[in-house]
């Protein structure tokens, strides 16, 4: 049988990790400021005298979902990223493939946190933007390294110049498509990425 300590424990974690995926999708929908502690405890369905069990004040809490945001974010990536069944750039084309197919939908509501909340929270909470700074800093480099496999075309600094650019790309191009809200900005992305990659004439 499980100790009194250790099902407090196993509690106390799975009601921290409920309130960051609640978190996550709570700030997509809404953005940081938008949304008071109280609602989304409420859709978390977690008493708000229990939040400070977990967490010190809502920039915390907003810094943690953050930081789960990315790990579970690049963790996909990662599975993206390491199919050896396609050559690397053809994993990179993937990566950006899946994300215009994430935003082609129009969808007023994203998942993507970078997208929604960077402009936001950069000068309001320097925990937070040194969080999505840190994420995307992270994210670039595992796409800088997936291009500097294909040496044939890249080297490192290439491959690191070539990630950058086309991840400010993609990131203009998803709010132009937020303003509005048509396509066209992400496909003209995706043909000057694919012309970076060196996938079309």
């Amino acid at each position: 049988m499980k100790s009194s300590s250790t099902q407090e424990n196993s509690s106390h974690n799975a009601t921290h990790q409920h309130l960051l995926e609640t978190g996550v999708s709570v700030m997509a929908q809404f953005g940081f400021s938008g949304v008071g502690l109280s609602a989304i405890l409420k859709q978390a369905g977690v008493p708000k005298g229990s939040f400070y069990h977990y967490f010190a004040s809502k920039e915390q809490f907003g810094q943690a979902v953050l930081d789960h945001y990315f790990a579970c974010y690049i963790a996909d990536v990662n599975r993206l990223l390491t199919d050896k069944a396609v050559s690397p750039i053809v994993r990179v084309h993937n990566y950006f493939s899946r994300w215009q197919a994430q935003y082609c939908s129009l969808d007023p509501v994203q998942t993507c946190l970078v997208v929604k909340l960077s402009a936001e929270v950069a000068d309001l909470s320097e925990p937070m933007r040194l969080a999505l700074r840190d994420g995307t800093d992270q994210l670039i480099g595992r796409l800088a390294d997936t291009l500097a496999q294909a040496r044939d075309v890249f080297d490192d600094k290439t491959a690191l110049t070539t990630a950058t650019t086309l991840y400010q790309l993609w990131l203009g191009a998803s709010l132009l498509t937020k303003l509005h809200r048509n396509d066209s900005h992400l496909a003209q992305a995706m043909t000057i990425t694919e012309e970076k990659l060196g996938l079309i004439d």
